[in-house]
């Protein structure tokens, strides 16, 4: 790569996936200087993923998640301690045991915690769990284990659905409560939840839809019972899983005036942050699940994802941006991919169902629950879900990336005629309406702030 590389001081804040790779990618770029991995957990990186699938199944252990080195980062490793501060004057990152770091470039990589229960003291009963962390799988797979009666799950999501599909399969009586309308409906829109509906309940599910828990109840010795629903129903189950989606870790960014809400940090294209006024920064930059970028598929709109891959991609993106200059710079452009395995189908999609107004099933059927879903925006191409079909799913990305008319031509992917003849409404919900978030996010046109502008004199 031409030009002279950067060196000074980079501190990494998240000692996760898109953490270690920056880090790595760093040391592959060619820098050689001082450099500080921060992380609140006290492990070292490890492989989230699993621990909603094959940790609960109990073919593998939470320990044997550690995520495998591309090559030695060579850095100052400061595990189990939380960053609680920025100064961006000093360029010092504050930590919780009362030291601080100094830097010359910074990278955000703080990625997100489970939504707590909102009742401290409902949370707090015996069997009440999350599912974030490595410890969080290992203390569930335990529990499912021991063959509670029933388990309760709080959320509709990916990760809600993938513990119920863990709970079926080992023959644990399972409840989902879902606020919206099915689940997966904040991710995939009203097309696909009623194949996830269908799978679930043909697999024994227990799916209650439209209803709110409205109280997790004790046996008065601090143990979890059961459940209120808002239709005046009770659950009673040994184990409750909150499954609500995940909060950005932001919160020691407070008063830095970067660009930090309830979505993620905004930056740019190149990982840069923004200030609270919109202002890009060149010493602070952004990876990961904590990240707000705009992708010029998706109108340039702000997204937010709890993607593997885009935490991998972005982190190399923004590694590379901050040790060469800007003529030698990258954008961050990669297409959104997730999977999940669950009831015994593989769901893969590519782009952001949710920006969208229309689905059509390209190939394949709901009842034979072989299908690819493509979705449209105003005419073209901006999302594809793949289920037990992932083959195909780099033929629609291609067409993502082109922006190709919407719907599809007949025969586009495999010789075979659509067979839905006309493209139905995506039917994506508010999230505000939904119990679990969306893994993906458009933010764009959702503000974090407001500003009031005050005039001399006033």
């Amino acid at each position: 790569m031409p030009g002279d590389l950067w060196e000074g001081r980079i501190v990494i804040v998240g000692a996760s996936l898109a953490g270690l790779r920056a880090a790595e990618t760093l040391r592959e770029e060619g820098f050689t200087g001082p450099l500080t991995l921060v992380g609140e957990e006290p492990r070292p990186p490890y492989d989230r993923p699993p621990l909603s699938k094959q940790v609960l199944l109990g073919t593998t252990t939470a320990d044997a998640t550690r995520l495998p080195t591309r090559r030695e980062p060579d850095a100052d490793w400061r595990l189990g301690v939380a960053a609680t501060g920025l100064d961006p004057l000093a360029k010092r990152v504050l930590l919780a045991d009362g030291e601080s770091l100094p830097y010359d470039r910074l990278l955000i990589a703080t990625g997100t915690r489970a939504r707590p229960w909102p009742h401290p003291e409902q949370a707090a009963l015996d069997g009440v769990l999350p599912l974030r962390t490595s410890d969080d799988a290992a203390r569930l797979a335990d529990r499912l284990a021991a063959g509670p009666r029933r388990v309760l799950v709080i959320g509709g999501g990916f990760t809600g659905s993938e513990i119920a599909s863990a709970c079926r399969e080992q023959g644990i009586e399972v409840t989902v409560a879902e606020r919206g309308s099915g689940p997966l409906v904040g991710a995939l829109g009203g097309t696909l939840s009623k194949l996830a509906a269908g799978l679930q309940r043909a697999h024994g599910v227990d799916l209650r839809c439209g209803v709110t828990v409205t109280a997790l109840s004790g046996d008065g010795k601090g143990r979890f019972t059961g459940a209120d629903l808002s239709d005046g129903s009770h659950i009673d189950a040994d184990v409750c899983v909150i499954a609500l989606g995940a909060v950005r870790n932001v919160e020691w960014l407070a008063d830095t005036g970067l660009a930090a809400g309830p979505h993620g940090v905004a930056c740019d294209a190149g990982c840069r942050a923004f200030t609270m006024y919109g202002i890009v920064t060149d010493d602070v930059f952004v990876a990961g699940d904590v990240s707000r970028f705009p992708h010029p598929l998706f109108d340039y709109q702000l997204l937010s994802l709890e993607h593997w891959g885009n935490a991998v991609t972005q982190a190399e993106v923004a590694a590379h941006n901050m040790v060469h200059p800007g003529p030698y710079r990258r954008p961050h452009l990669g297409v959104p991919v997730f999977w999940s395995t669950q009831f015994g189908v593989n769901i893969k999609s590519v782009g952001v169902p949710t920006f969208s107004d229309q689905v059509v099933i390209a190939q394949g059927s709901l009842a034979e629950r072989r299908l690819v879903a493509v979705y449209g925006y105003r005419g073209r191409v901006t999302a594809a879900v793949t289920v037990n079909m992932a083959k195909w799913l780099e033929h629609y990305q291609s067409l993502i990336e082109t922006a190709a008319p919407f719907p599809p031509a007949p025969g586009a992917a495999d010789g075979h005629p659509l067979v839905a003849e006309f493209p139905v409404p995506s039917d994506v919900p508010d999230p505000k309406g939904l119990s679990h978030g969306p893994t993906v996010a458009l933010t764009g046109h959702l503000p974090d702030r407001r500003l009031t502008v005050v005039r001399p004199g006033s």
